[in-house]
Parts: C-alpha cells; sequence; structure tokens
C-alpha cells in the first residue's frame, strides 16, 4: 500500500500540470511586415517595384487594379484555453506607386487603424417586386399543358 499513495500523488501532479498547461497563452504569427530600418532604404520617387522587392521583399498582398499598390500584412493572435483566438496586433505597410511605376508613398497601419471593410459583396435583386412565393406558385397552376407529361406511341 506505500507503493500506492506516491503513484497517486504523481498522477494527481502530471493532471494538476496538465490543468495548468490547458490555459497558458498560445500565441501565433502570421504574415511579414517589414522592419522601419529596412523600410528607409526605399526612397520615394526613386525605387521601383523592382528595387522595393530586393530591398524589403516581396509582398503579401497586391492591389486589386493592376499596377496599384503592394500590402505587406502582418498579424498576430492570442488564444488560452478553449477560447476562440483574438487579435492583439496587426501592422499593415501600403507601398503606393505611382503611373510610372515609381514608389509614391511608404505607409504604416496598425490594428487601431482598422476598420472592417466588405470586400466582396454578394447581394441578388429579385427581379419579381411585390410578389410572394405563394403568389408565383400560385401564378403557375394553369400555365402547363399536361399533354407534355405523357409519352406518345406507346
Amino acid at each position: 500500500m506505500g507503493l500506492a499513495v506516491p503513484g497517486v500523488r504523481m498522477a494527481l501532479a502530471g493532471l494538476a500540470l496538465l490543468a495548468l498547461s490547458a490555459c497558458s497563452e498560445i500565441v501565433r504569427n502570421h504574415g511579414y511586415v517589414p522592419s522601419d530600418e529596412d523600410l528607409s532604404t526605399v526612397a520615394v520617387g526613386r525605387d521601383t517595384r523592382e528595387t522595393v522587392a530586393f530591398k524589403v521583399g516581396r509582398p503579401t498582398a497586391g492591389g486589386v487594379m493592376q499596377n496599384s499598390g503592394w500590402y505587406y500584412v502582418q498579424s498576430r493572435w492570442s488564444q488560452q484555453g478553449a477560447a476562440a483566438p483574438r487579435e492583439i496586433d496587426r501592422q499593415v505597410v501600403a507601398v503606393s506607386f505611382d503611373p510610372r511605376g515609381r514608389v509614391s508613398n511608404v505607409e504604416r497601419f496598425g490594428l487601431a487603424d482598422g476598420q472592417v471593410v466588405a470586400l466582396s459583396r454578394r447581394v441578388t435583386d429579385s427581379n419579381i417586386k411585390g410578389v410572394g412565393l405563394i403568389q408565383q406558385l400560385m401564378g403557375n397552376l394553369g400555365r402547363f399543358n399536361p399533354g407534355q407529361f405523357i409519352r406518345q406511341g406507346l
């Protein structure tokens, strides 16, 4: 019996450590943003897409329009236990280009600057205004020919 007590104590200690580790914070990083030191090497009005790619790397995302800006995005997420992950930090660096392909602006945005933006809106308007589903179904009752459903030549 003397051996069972230390085994139970070890099992309880292991369960306690497991329970405590389940509550510890897990931090994940996603994406890439160049440092301020790297961005200081980019000269507005002089550098091009090729030189920016050489100096700070290719972006995470590009603009929607052809020949528009480059966007470097990095976010940091925290999760504790079974709770949903939450974003604790976000950095976005936007490099804009003029029509000649030269850098026209370099901006950095943080999580506090962010706004929810609808990138895609898929709303379909109904072609039938003021007519409900039941009215549409009832309106079709007399508009079919039963002869279409009978096979000819049997």
